[in-house]
């Protein structure tokens, strides 16, 4: 199977966004983490050395000057929240916690009761001795720049993630609105490009009706025919770009229309089956033009797939109602139609490249029925088109879901 790389270079282009965006988030979250870490440190190296200066003051008998200095050391500590205790239950004093005003002493007691388990839970305490072999315990938690710092990595990976996700849909819409305007040029060009060679046609066919060597001749309403298909050929390009008119129609007859007007055109080894489950009355919101062209492509591809030989069979089916986030209150009805083929089938790694523009089984050709297809019913009949089953060698089902 081939794929035209009509999109290939701005996957790739994608592609390389995501990976620098990987690289950049991976260097910043590391480069993050080791910050945290030497300022981590550098907090654990401050408590103990206010814990030295904490033992030094309570045992030495230095003079002023020399107490002076280590009251400064243990006073530079204005981040870090410490609480020195005799036995790690009862607090004899605590530093760099914030204690509201409002708070009774019985709270007060509560909450620096929770502060020192939450101090256990983060470091070891650091033990201050004094006199004959008693000692104290210094616990500490992070300071709140050392808090902020572990909680910058996860901050930056959501912002990248954001731009990632913002990115990606501003590529994909821009790509979308391409496409559209490709699709819509495209189709009216060829509507334009059909008005003439179509009205030349209509003029020769009256002339011919008008002739007595051509009178009776069957040929003149098979050139009417076709006459007829290529002005609905041209009104299906014209309404590319355009809202269509969706109306109730008959389900089934229309179904039929469109197969009996293609089964008279390919090859007489193709078997056209058409099932129904529903009521031969059930109606469906389609645009006939519309919906005649994606049946049309669709058993067109299976044609191709089955090499003119084999069985097409259409199975109309009720599926399960739905609600759309804009019809919340009004439930949506929907109706099914199975088109199974008997064809070479689909492999599973091909399965999502089947609707893309440029998919193509064959030798010549733009890849472009089955693309079109989902774009009309999807786009224009706010229904799904997709692939029920397909198994290698078996034949495949596309299902078309349309609204009631």
């Amino acid at each position: 199977m081939n794929l035209i790389p009509i999109y290939d270079q701005k996957s790739r282009l994608k592609i390389l966004i995501a990976v620098l965006a990987l690289i950049i988030g991976s260097a910043t979250v590391i480069y993050t983490n080791r910050l945290v870490q030497r300022v981590s440190e550098r907090e654990q190296q401050q408590i103990q050395l206010y814990a030295k200066a904490q033992e030094f003051i309570i045992n030495s008998e230095q003079d002023s000057n020399t107490l002076f200095v280590f009251n400064e050391i243990i006073n530079a500590n204005a981040t870090i929240p410490v609480i020195l205790s005799s036995d790690g239950k009862d607090i004899i004093a605590a530093k760099n916690i914030n204690m509201p005003a409002h708070l009774s002493p019985a709270d007060s007691v509560t909450l620096l009761a929770s502060e020192l388990l939450l101090m256990k839970q983060q470091h070891q305490p650091i033990v201050v001795k004094f006199g004959a072999g008693q000692v104290n315990y210094i616990y500490y938690r992070d300071s709140q720049l050392l808090q902020q710092l572990r909680t910058y990595p996860l901050v930056q990976l959501v912002v990248i993630g954001c731009l990632g996700i913002i990115a990606y849909f501003a590529f994909s819409s821009s790509r979308r609105a391409e496409q559209n305007r490709v699709w819509v040029g495209l189709a009216k060009e060829t509507a334009h490009q059909l008005g003439t060679p179509l009205s030349s046609l209509v003029g020769w066919q009256n002339y011919l009706r008008d002739s007595e060597r051509f009178k009776d001749e069957p040929i003149v309403e098979e050139l009417g025919k076709d006459i007829r298909r290529l002005e609905i050929i041209t009104e299906r390009f014209s309404n590319i770009g355009s809202v269509p008119v969706l109306k109730d129609e008959n389900l089934y007859h229309t179904t039929r229309n469109a197969i009996e007007y293609l089964q008279s055109r390919v090859s007489k080894k193709v078997v056209f089956k058409i099932e129904s489950d529903l009521p031969l009355d059930t109606p469906a919101r389609i645009n006939v033009p519309l919906f005649d062209w994606v049946i049309e492509n669709i058993c067109k591809n299976a044609v191709d797939a089955m090499d003119g030989r084999g069985s097409i069979t259409l199975h109309l089916r009720r599926v399960r109602t739905r609600r759309t986030w804009y019809r919340r209150s009004k439930p949506t009805r929907q109706v099914a139609i199975d088109i199974t083929d008997t064809g070479k089938g689909i492999p599973k790694n091909k399965l999502e490249s089947v609707f893309m523009p440029g998919f193509t089984t064959k030798k010549r050709g733009w890849g472009l029925g089955l693309a079109l297809a989902k774009r009309i019913i999807e786009n224009y009949h706010e229904g799904k088109l997709f692939v029920k089953w397909s198994e290698v060698g078996r034949g495949t089902t596309f299902r078309l879901i349309l609204n009631q």
